[in-house]
């Protein structure tokens, strides 16, 4: 009880602050970095990169309740054929504004439901894509896919053309919790997915849950992961369900009244930690578990932990090329968005070959608060020395930041060799904490609950 007071003096139940994938937050970003510093940018790319590349589908055949994300529906497949017809376009021009010798050493398909493309298309897309960015040898190739919209000749094409993980929409088996979320999926259409790919020898399956949802119970929830720890995939990011409304209106379809509140929250989140580590997976950050010889865990113990917009990676490219609407982009200096609405996009892609809107340009002070950020999220620390080391220039302001830190968390951090960590029992505060010491924080209200 002790523990749950601190937690709520803290704001734990009440804050709504970002998830911070990236630092500053999307909704941040300004129209005056759009196309011309996406310009700029790509042709900035140190000509040996490796680059990470994410392509964008915005299309889902159903649309579930809570999900936020940029997605529209269809029934047909002419907008999606319409739409990688398009993007086709786009990966030959952003191609062409990189300088030679680049290589892909991450490739990301993500939506909305990629698998919702039939076989040709895939191949279509994928034939494009790998004629004009050449894999580094240790290409990771991961595809979100939905059970539900996944045939087995899209799910072989994307074998054939590599794919060596797979990240499987889940959410929750329950089916009182799917009728309440828009999202009916049985654990057989599930385990046909994963059987298909582990019989392709492909050890890297990802499941994606959430927490939070409505009608949920500790409960049936222990039976979600019953069934998922039966199921054993190498990775898992288990998410709070952000119910934001206001952002998207297609979550007003969920009763807030069926919604477990902040406290029950907390207890999903800490018995799906009890369980999953009682199963042998190792605790990544605050959302995501790992097998131990999964790439993933290894980078968390060797201290190369990141963050991206799909939550944490061990990715070491330094840049994220974007493609597709409302996909983004990450450079050493930035990030810049392209056109959000598929229809804008589509036109953009035609009249100039990028569609770049917005973004945001890092300063210097800018870059030393992300590193901050990014080090209380992966490694729940403050590393006093690392920053002094990077940013000799602002060591007053990371001596007092410090400071600050244990003035206002007193119980929540203490004194290690090289600067502060969080104590365990605490951790449940790291988007506080990082809210604390972001000056972006305050200027928005459209965020997430803190748990």
């Amino acid at each position: 009880m002790e523990k749950i007071d601190r937690l709520r003096h803290y704001g734990l139940f009440d804050a709504q602050v970002p998830r911070y994938t990236s630092y500053p937050p999307a909704n941040h970003f300004a129209p005056d970095a759009g196309q011309v510093q996406q310009l700029n940018w790509l042709r900035a790319v140190p000509g040996a990169a490796v680059v990470s590349i994410y392509i964008h589908i915005p299309f889902c055949r159903r649309l579930c309740w809570f999900c936020a994300c940029r997605t529209q529906g269809t029934k047909t497949r002419r907008p999606v054929d319409d739409y990688v017809d398009v993007l086709r376009k786009e990966i030959a021009s952003v191609r062409a504004t990189l300088p030679a010798g680049i290589r892909m050493g991450r490739l990301h398909l993500g939506g909305g439901t990629p698998t919702i493309l039939s076989a040709r298309t895939m191949q279509r897309l994928l034939e494009t894509l790998f004629a004009n960015f050449k894999p580094a040898e240790t290409l990771e190739f991961s595809v979100e896919i939905d059970p539900t919209d996944a045939s087995d000749s899209v799910l072989k094409t994307l074998l054939a053309f590599g794919m060596n993980r797979a990240s499987i929409g889940v959410q929750d088996f329950t089916q009182k919790v799917q009728a309440a979320i828009g999202r009916a999926q049985s654990l057989e259409q599930t385990r046909r997915v994963v059987d298909i790919v582990r019989g392709a020898g492909i050890g890297g399956v990802n499941f994606d849950l959430l927490y939070g949802l409505p009608h949920q119970t500790t409960e049936s929830f222990a039976q979600t992961l019953r069934h998922v720890g039966d199921l054993r995939p190498d990775r898992l990011a288990i998410y709070g369900y952000a119910h934001v409304p206001w952002i998207s209106k297609r979550q007003m379809l969920i009763r807030t009244e069926d919604l477990p509140d902040n406290e029950a929250r907390l207890g999903l989140a800490e018995m799906t930690r009890d369980v999953l580590c009682d199963r042998g997976y190792e605790a990544i950050g605050i959302d995501h578990f790992a097998m131990p010889d999964d790439p993933l865990a290894i980078a968390a113990r060797e201290g190369r932990l990141r963050r991206n917009f799909q939550g944490y990676t061990d990715d070491r490219c330094a840049a994220l090329i974007g493609l597709g609407a409302s996909s983004i982009s990450r450079f050493p200096h930035g990030y810049v968005q392209n056109q959000p609405a598929t229809s804008t996009y589509l036109r953009r892609i035609e009249t100039t070959g990028l569609a770049g809107r917005r973004g945001y340009v890092m300063t210097d002070h800018d870059q030393l608060v992300a590193m901050m950020i990014e080090d209380l999220m992966c490694r729940f620390a403050f590393r006093e020395d690392a920053l002094r080391e990077k940013f000799p220039k602002s060591e007053a302001l990371i001596r007092r930041t410090a400071v600050s830190l244990m003035s206002r968390f007193p119980d929540v951090f203490f004194i290690s060799r090289g600067g502060l960590k969080m104590q365990p029992e605490f951790r449940q505060l790291v988007r506080i904490v990082a809210s604390f010491i972001d000056g972006f924080a305050q200027a928005g209200s459209s965020h997430s609950s803190a748990i």
